[in-house]
């Protein structure tokens, strides 16, 4: 089937029970961030912008739990920041699947190698020589690593960490090949650690998905074969999304990087021409969405918002109305059903936000529960065949998909390829001075043995004091075209 079965027949269950309680509004997806501390400035993100001013506080671990239980979901999707950082992540996965809860970690990758190597410190036996031959051979753990898992102490045999099993996955940020997805994350070498930590993942037997927002930039053409890369590599599913325009990424684009936030975000009607094949893509690759949602991206019919079925609880609280608008926080889950004003926000019939700033939102968060808890016979039977029906086949490797994929840092044709130029040839001719001693730089001799008060001399004054300071100058400027090209 395309989805394990437990976790898919429990999500079934969950719909099933809140049916037939009548319940009107009712959890499908917890979006749980348990901080907002990024090691990425990921381009389009409002979450480092929006909570600038809170990017050091924590969810305590037990609260991350009560959250999960009041609203009891039965997906979690741990996010953030980057989730990897919050220092008890591990016990915030072992403890929301006591709870009997499917858990995704959504992380940039960065950090993912070094916690599969905790696991494999905790674990390890000379069963474990084969998958660490492989790592090795890989090139996906160093010798030096390989060694410290082997020879483990007692405190990292004795560590909490994370485990492969069908109740979790590695939910890995990747928006691209890698000239785009390093452009939109703003570090290259991102999209390399990434498919590293996705090989190693799956050769530990993780599941491991992938998720994708789309920007005005992103390439159709691209992004199917970025799901064909991802599948060669045994990726287990894709979850994909329009981007949303948060007033605080599009400020800090103006500002920061002097960008036209038009130029970045979709509308309506870039979405529907951007995802006009994801039905296609859904048949041929594992997408995690229903199909009515696929339906709604690809301009075939309207769906209502249920915001509510995907809450998100951070450092302030139930975040209302929902994952990309704050209009405040609130203390539980129920007050937060109770007191929002519902229909203020979403669409109409007609597919018009009822306020300004729906206008152009087509994102999972909102949009895909509506597809999933549609009572419509058909919708029933077509998610019904689509959940349980056969997994499409992994698309074939070969060393031409691989090849393209790696377009970016890789082959020095990076989005910072042509800064990186300007600073070393800038650098350069500093580096030949200094090592001259400032003999290659015009001299003022006027005070060359004046019988001087007897200061130091760097043995480049006057002139060559003066062409230093211009390098200097070159160089600044140098490092600003590397930020605007990012």
């Amino acid at each position: 089937m395309r989805f394990p079965l437990a976790p898919t027949a429990k999500i079934a269950r969950h719909i099933i029970k809140h049916k037939l309680k009548g319940t009107p509004k009712y959890a499908m997806v917890l979006q749980l961030e348990p901080l907002h501390t990024c090691n990425l400035t990921c381009t389009g993100c409002g979450r480092i912008r929006e909570y600038s001013t809170s990017l050091k506080d924590l969810v305590p671990l037990e609260q991350c739990l009560a959250a999960a239980d009041e609203c009891d979901a039965p997906m979690i999707s741990i996010c953030g920041g980057e989730p990897l950082i919050y220092p008890k992540i591990e016990e915030l996965v072992e403890g929301l699947q006591g709870q009997g809860r499917l858990v995704y970690i959504c992380t940039n990758g960065v950090f993912m190698r070094k916690k599969m190597r905790e696991y494999l410190a905790s674990v390890y036996t000379p069963t474990f020589e084969p998958q660490l031959a492989q790592l090795l051979t890989e090139k996906l753990v160093t010798e030096k690593e390989a060694q410290a898992i082997r020879k483990a102490d007692a405190a990292a045999k004795s560590k909490t960490v994370i485990r492969p099993g069908k109740w979790h996955y590695w939910n890995v940020h990747v928006d691209g090949l890698e000239f785009t997805h390093d452009l939109i994350v703003e570090r290259e070498g991102v999209f390399k650690e990434c498919v590293a930590a996705i090989q190693m993942a799956k050769i530990l037997g993780y599941q491991v998905a992938t998720n994708t927002t789309v920007y005005k930039e992103t390439e159709t053409a691209e992004l199917e074969e970025m799901f064909k890369f991802l599948s060669s590599l045994g990726v287990d599913g894709h979850t994909i999304s329009p981007g949303y325009d948060y007033d605080a990424a599009k400020k800090d684009m103006v500002k920061r990087l002097g960008k036209d936030p038009a130029q970045f975000f979709l509308t309506r009607e870039m979405t529907r021409q951007k995802f006009k094949d994801i039905e296609r893509w859904g048949e041929m690759f594992t997408i995690f969405g229903t199909p009515g949602y696929l339906e709604f991206l690809a301009g075939k019919r309207e769906l209502a918002c249920s915001a509510w079925a995907v809450p998100t609880y951070n450092v302030r609280g139930w975040k209302a109305p929902c994952y990309v608008m704050t209009e405040g926080h609130y203390p539980t889950y129920a007050q937060m059903l109770a007191e929002v004003k519902w229909d203020r926000f979403g669409v109409d019939e007609k597919g018009c936000g009822r306020d300004v700033r729906c206008d152009n939102c087509m994102m999972h968060s909102g949009f895909e529960p509506s597809g999933a808890l549609s009572s419509k016979p058909r919708d029933s039977w077509v998610n019904f065949k689509y959940n349980f029906g056969s997994r499409p086949p992994a698309y074939p490797s070969s060393p031409e998909l691989t090849r393209s994929a790696y377009n970016g840092a890789t082959i020095g044709k990076g989005h910072l390829a042509e800064a990186k130029e300007a600073v070393n040839r800038e650098f350069a001719g500093v580096k030949s001075a200094y090592a001259r001693g400032g003999n290659d730089l015009p001299h003022d001799h006027s005070h060359e043995n004046s019988g001087g008060s007897g200061g130091c001399s760097t043995g480049a004054s006057g002139p060559a004091i003066d062409q230093l300071a211009d390098l200097k100058a070159k160089m600044a400027a140098a490092k600003k075209i590397e930020v605007k090209s990012e």
